[in-house]
């Protein structure tokens, strides 16, 4: 198959049904065999949310169910436009639930459990995949872009002429929740989805023990799909309480003591499990993969906050680890926050947005690209009232 490596946006026509976007993004882009589906919500983008995600007195569908059905419904006609098929060309999703819990007190005392009940969504989920449904992420934030929205969803396609096999755990480690495959493999990449300690609730296990049970798991789970954790390309690390960071990036060292992965680490989220402090995901190349993989360094951005490389470059594609408003010592960089002492001037979410995206671009011009060819991005705001300065900013980069 003939694939294109220029980024090409896809915009399925209203008479599709599909809501359009009242934000700069593109519903979708190709590049390089992979399709890049930006996270949706179950609104109509007008008036907020429309009637068929209400439920009824009589139903006994929930909202979550309903707000599933509604987005997949979507997912899936955008998908159709990029000629892939939802239903076996997915190869992992990523889930984000709105919860009140865990709460500061909570996050302080280690309770990152977000206390949703996720069998609804399981449950329309479930209609839209063969079995076992893609690796997933899920996390539970506090609010969405919309109101009364419940959930957004993300995916990642492949639009290639492999098949995807899929792999679960061995069976002296318990799978993880929601009847999804553990790993996915298409082609040379293999993806696992999130894993945490949930299996072991009855006992007490610190941080660090929790992180070294992780990646235990997750070296088990890349072995049986054929990959290793010297393969592991880009991580997605989730904490609850932002100060488990070091002891995490300790433990992580020890697993990746020569050319770690490109990671991204979210604090504040909510975990599926109760006791779970850690959730880790990967995207891996396999062992007899053609690919490989190469570190980018420049001295032109900061340098990461922790065991990681700015970015990893394989093929086509380069994989960029966290980016925030830091300078190489981990300090906010000068001039980004307003002061004090005049909380009304400035506008730090376009100042730290345009300053993340200098840094970006001089990682992608060592590696020998541009902002120009960005085909996803996930940005965590501290509080919303930072986006719409910041998305402005963001726009810009993409005339």
């Amino acid at each position: 198959m003939n694939q294109n490596l220029e980024p090409e946006a896809i915009w399925p026509g209203l008479e599709e049904g599909v809501p359009k976007p009242i934000m700069p993004y593109s519903p979708a882009v190709k590049a390089g065999g992979w399709v890049f589906i930006a996270g949706q919500l179950a609104s109509d983008f007008k008036t907020g949310l429309p009637p068929e995600v209400k439920p009824k007195k009589s139903d006994s569908e929930t909202g979550l169910e309903l707000q599933t059905r509604f987005i997949f419904n979507n997912i899936a006609k955008t998908i159709e436009a990029t000629g892939c098929d939802m239903r076996t060309d997915t190869v992992k999703i990523w889930e984000w639930y709105v919860s009140n819990h865990p709460n500061d007190n909570e996050f302080g005392e280690g309770n990152n459990w977000h206390g949703i009940d996720l069998g609804p969504y399981i449950k329309a989920r479930e209609e839209f995949f063969n079995k076992p449904s893609p690796p997933r992420s899920g996390s539970g934030i506090s609010e969405l872009m919309w109101q009364d929205t419940e959930l957004e969803l993300e995916v990642i396609c492949f639009n290639d002429d492999n098949k995807s096999v899929t792999f679960d755990l061995s069976e002296d480690i318990d799978s993880s929740h929601g009847k999804q495959a553990t790993a996915l493999r298409r082609g040379d990449w293999v993806f696992l989805g999130n894993q945490s300690s949930a299996d072991r609730k009855g006992e007490s296990l610190s941080l660090e023990q929790q992180t070294n049970y992780v990646l235990e798991k997750l070296s088990k789970t890349a072995e049986i799909a054929g990959s290793s954790l010297q393969q592991t390309v880009k991580a997605e690390v989730f904490i609850g309480n932002p100060d488990d960071f070091e002891k995490m990036d300790q433990v992580w060292s020890q697993w990746f003591p020569n050319n770690a992965p490109a990671r991204v680490v979210v604090p504040r989220v909510g975990m599926e499990a109760q006791g779970s402090r850690i959730e880790v995901a990967l995207t891996l190349l396999a062992n007899d993969a053609m690919l490989t993989k190469s570190t980018i360094e420049t001295s032109e951005a900061p340098l990461p906050l922790g065991h990681e490389p700015q970015a990893v470059k394989v093929g086509n594609f380069l994989f960029l680890s966290t980016q925030m408003a830091f300078d190489s010592h981990g300090k906010i960089a000068d001039g980004l926050v307003r002061n004090p002492a005049a909380p009304w001037y400035g506008s730090p979410g376009k100042a730290q947005m345009r300053y993340m995206m200098h840094n970006i671009n001089a990682i992608c011009e060592a590696a020998g690209t541009s902002v120009e060819n960005i085909v996803r991005r996930a940005c965590f705001h501290s509080h919303l009232q930072w986006f719409a300065e910041s998305i402005e900013e963001w726009a810009s980069y993409f005339p």
